[in-house]
């Protein structure tokens, strides 16, 4: 039996740029940062004072507000982004079609918002004060449940937890459980909620994080002065589908996701493995994966952290897969306005890679003022860029040695 071809029919995202793909999109293009002074903990006790938080969402746009109390944040951001990408893409969860129709939605961390909450309760009033819903409220496969039981979507159902790359590993297995043909829709993305007294702490522990001041240059990917990253919240989400319904329902094929690759470092619990080499294969396995050649790609959207070792090792293993075409490709990292989603980067990148496909356009690194000759690829630098776009790759990493490439190519 020949493999199914696999295109992208809906998008949806919740960012700290935008509670919709097209805001996002429109202050992507715009250079637009959403970095600013955290609210969400208290500035004054952490050595990081910036965070990229989603502004302004109302869960009870998408949900019950008596089914939100039961959510924590990050659910309630992949329910939204989930509705949203169902809706672009005009594809109602029958009863007809329930089955055959997946959930699979990363996230790195899950409920820490709930965990801390209940955490306080259990210390300050006892065991007894602490909520019944606290378990299934906090444990990161439930943006998957309740998405699937707010959508009726009853084929396979899962979640990958692979720290950073969740979404992007999310977003890999989905495709391939419709290719092999396990289910013909799938709802796949990333979602996270990551701004709280724990995270941050932990974070700014590690000196992973930012320490500037200055909000909308915090997040500098590639510069030469970038001091870390800035964590950010929200969800990115894809409906991916058969070819076969997509023109059957008469559907909007945005581009069609036709590589993925996933490798383990095998190196350290947080650094990347020296010179990039497991990023390197992951991309390499992609490439092998959609049938397609180093110089077919035109656009990689980089992990792009704005850490140290990160934009290092990410640019030597750019070179070493792509060798003289990496010095003609667009690589850029929208983390430079997003922040770092964590599990929900890889969805929300995806989502902004199928985007710079359908408008032939790649969307800028801002705060790029000082070269690093270590870093010394084409980052799209400040402004967007116009280009026909055809293969785009995007890259994410985690902690824990995770290395996911997916590439996206124009439907044909």
């Amino acid at each position: 039996m020949s493999e199914r071809r696999v295109v992208v029919t809906g998008l949806g995202a919740v960012t700290p740029i935008g509670n919709d793909v097209q805001t996002m999109w429109d202050s992507l293009l715009a250079g637009k940062s959403g970095i600013d002074f955290v609210t969400k903990v208290n500035k004054d006790e952490f050595p990081a004072k910036v965070a990229a938080e989603v502004k302004d969402f109302d869960p009870t746009l998408y949900m019950e507000k008596k089914d939100a109390r039961k959510m924590d944040p990050f659910t309630q951001f992949a329910v939204a982004a989930s509705k949203m990408a169902l809706q672009d893409a005009k594809l109602e969860v029958t009863d007809e079609i329930a089955h055959r129709v997946g959930v699979w939605i990363g996230s790195g961390i899950g409920g820490m918002q709930t965990y801390e909450e209940q955490f306080r309760k259990l210390i300050d009033k006892g065991p007894k004060r602490v909520s019944p819903f606290f378990v299934p409220m906090m444990i990161p496969d439930m943006a998957a449940g309740q998405v699937s039981i707010q959508t009726g979507a009853k084929g396979i159902n899962s979640c990958s937890v692979t720290a950073c790359a969740s979404g992007a590993n999310s977003i890999g297995d989905a495709y391939k459980a419709v290719q092999r043909g396990d289910v013909d829709y799938i709802i796949a993305g990333g979602a996270e909620a990551p701004i709280t007294n724990m995270s941050f702490a932990g974070f700014s522990a590690m000196k992973a994080l930012s320490f500037s001041e200055d909000p909308k240059t915090a997040s500098r990917p590639f510069d030469k002065n970038r001091d870390g990253f800035v964590m950010g919240e929200g969800s990115g989400i894809l409906i991916l589908e058969t070819l076969e319904t997509a023109l059957e329902r008469g559907a909007h094929i945005y581009a069609e996701i036709v590589g993925y690759g996933a490798t383990g470092d095998a190196y350290h619990i947080t650094a990347p493995a020296e010179h990039g080499e497991g990023a390197a294969r992951a991309m390499q396995h992609a490439l092998r994966d959609a049938g397609l050649n180093p110089e077919d790609v035109d656009y990689i959207n980089a992990h792009g952290t704005s850490t140290d070792l990160n934009d290092k090792f990410e640019t030597e293993a750019i070179k070493t897969i792509f060798g003289e075409h990496a010095k003609k490709l667009a690589v850029s990292s929208t983390k430079s306005m997003t922040g770092h989603l964590l599990g929900a980067a890889g969805g929300v990148e995806a989502v902004i890679a199928v985007k710079s496909i359908e408008d032939s356009v790649v969307p800028p690194t801002i705060n790029y003022e000082t070269p690093d000759p270590d870093c010394d690829l084409d980052y799209v630098p400040n402004k967007p860029r116009k280009q026909e776009v055809n293969v785009v790759v995007s890259n994410s990493l985690g902690f824990g040695g995770h290395n996911v490439a997916l590439i996206f190519k124009k439907y044909q």
